[in-house]
């Protein structure tokens, strides 16, 4: 049986990100534990993926490393944009950090009600967590 061999390396640093002419990959720059450069070459969807992957990822890793299941990794909100979409039915909410963090949700028309109504009701003690 022949052992699977994988690349290791513990990151010290994210250093240069980049996107490539084409826009068909994302480049993420490392330096390692030894100072040496080292990075991950992406395709577009796996970037995506990745994007996808990591709140949950780090939310799992605050609530472990504080040993409370309570705890939620939150980002700041700094601005927010509302825009229609080419679908007459859907509607996008992108929402951005000081940072430049950004993520762009698209949510159907009832959806956008829903919460509009849930952001202008004033907030109860002990209500249970709105999620949809």
């Amino acid at each position: 049986m022949v052992e699977k061999s994988y690349l290791k390396f513990a990151s010290e640093a994210l250093t240069n990100c980049s996107v490539s002419a084409d826009g068909a990959t994302v480049l993420l720059g490392f330096k390692d534990s030894k100072g040496r450069d080292a990075s991950l070459e992406l395709p577009l969807a796996q970037a995506g993926s990745l994007a996808m992957t990591l709140p949950s990822l780090i939310e799992h890793a605050v609530r472990r490393h504080f040993r409370d299941s309570s705890l939620r990794y939150s980002y700041p909100l700094e601005s927010w944009q509302i825009e229609r979409s080419s679908d007459p039915e859907t509607g996008m909410v992108t929402l951005r950090t000081k940072d430049g963090f950004s993520v762009c949700f698209s949510m159907p028309v009832a959806l956008q009600s829903d919460l509009g109504h849930a952001l202008t009701s004033p907030p109860q003690i002990d209500a249970p967590t709105l999620a949809n």
